[in-house]
């Protein structure tokens, strides 16, 4: 996912060096288990010819193995509950809001978005293999570049999939008569279809850069990572070396950047525009308590779910583009530790998607009684039920002002 395993490939590692120790480099990328997390993404130098290149080691896991395992086991774990989840959450998400109701717009929202968390929790057993395997990849090249692709698709369709979402409540809320005119089911499968081509795009450098590489363990094992392979080659010169560095920062920052603060800022506005129009109209929050605790469960789990491994992202990229001199140490094993962590936590908001709209929606002893398929059907209709009543509402009183002032007349 990350990089290789240290302690057990015999790498090119020192983290007091600086970028130029690089002959290969596995990005510190989220790559659903294409590499190991548990490990530096920058330093490293897989030995691709079978012989070892021993000048340093990284043992920060060596003198701690109780800590190694349990990350290890943590990410199984997670990954294994995010693919069980997953699959069945956003599967039947994707049967009622596909097959079951009639097409609105918040069912293409919600259909889309299922779609992509389904395309990502399908390819975990993936992961789940490799982690268990000691991180060897044995699915081929391909496979690899397709992992990696779909994991970045999936996040970035996601995340511009929340956007529009709080875009078009935004305007439920803001423009409720305009809303209900132009709001409609073949626009906003338009939308969703720009959605995806833009997420296709900004994941695509991870299919082109994704590569395959042989090593050796510390038990003259052989062993075969997925890695990227950013300058397209294993030689070490200045030219090569600073290539892998500019583009290894160029896909960190466009991830943090369009993946993160973007989105996150566009949500943050939309909403706070809507608690404003809120408060000035009483009538209106009445109706729509429900629909904002939704909200209010969205933008948390977004933002618990993805800041702390964007954060992470962002330090360990300073940390290692500082001179040897001022290398810390302490933020290394910081991030060494904090990468799977954050990295399982994001994992897990592609499988709590499809419960946040179900959970939040209704009043939970209401959902036993229920059957799944009403739950979620009222979770998906809610808001759009309540936008066109407060629409039709203040198209009524309107009508009521418009006869009254006819009939002094």
């Amino acid at each position: 996912m990350f990089a290789e395993r240290l302690g057990y490939i015999r790498l090119q590692l020192d983290p007091r060096t600086s970028a130029s120790r690089l002959t290969k480099q596995a990005d510190m990328d989220f790559v659903l288990g294409s590499v190991d997390p548990h490990t530096d993404s920058w330093n490293n130098s897989l030995s691709t010819n079978g012989t070892d290149d021993d000048d340093y080691y990284d043992d920060y896991y060596e003198d701690q193995p109780e800590l190694k395992k349990s990350l290890n086991i943590m990410s199984l774990v997670v990954y294994s509950l995010a693919f069980v989840l997953g699959v069945l959450g956003n599967g039947l998400v994707i049967w009622v809001t596909g097959f079951k109701m009639k097409k609105t717009v918040n069912t293409v929202w919600f259909l889309n978005l299922a779609v992509a968390d389904f395309l990502f929790t399908a390819f975990l057993p993936l992961s789940v293999a490799y982690t268990a395997m000691d991180f060897h990849w044995p699915f081929g090249r391909f496979m690899c570049k397709v992992n990696s692709t779909l994991t970045t698709l999936n996040m970035f369709a996601s995340v511009y999939i929340l956007v529009v979402i709080s875009v078009d409540r935004c305007i439920s809320v803001v423009k409720p008569i305009w809303a209900q005119n132009h709001r409609s089911v073949q626009r906003a499968s338009a939308v969703s279809l720009v959605v995806w081509f833009l997420a296709l795009v900004l994941s695509s450098p991870y299919f082109v850069f994704r590569d395959i590489g042989s090593g050796t363990r510390e038990n003259n094992s052989n062993v075969i990572n997925c890695f990227n392979n950013f300058a397209f080659s294993d030689e070490d010169s200045p030219d090569i070396v600073a290539l892998r560095s500019l583009r290894h920062c160029a896909m960190i920052i466009t991830r943090v950047i369009l993946g993160f603060i973007v989105p996150f800022a566009i949500i943050v506005s939309c909403y706070a525009v809507i608690i404003h129009r809120l408060r000035m109209n009483r009538s209106m929050s009445g109706r729509t308590g429900r629909p904002f605790r939704i909200i209010a469960a969205v933008i948390t789990a977004f933002f618990l779910c993805w800041a702390p491994f964007h954060i992470m992202s962002i330090i360990e990229m300073v940390n290692h583009m500082r001179s040897e001199d001022d290398f810390s140490l302490s933020l290394h094993h910081v991030v060494k530790v904090g990468i799977p962590i954050t990295t399982s936590l994001a994992f897990l908001n592609s499988c709590l998607n499809p419960l946040l709209y179900v959970f939040m929606g209704q009043d939970f002893k209401d959902k036993v009684r229920k059957s799944i398929l009403k739950v979620l059907e009222t979770a998906f209709t809610e808001e759009v039920s309540r936008t066109n009543t407060y629409t039709n509402s203040m198209l009524t009183s309107r009508s009521k002002e418009k006869s009254f002032s006819d009939a002094e007349v």
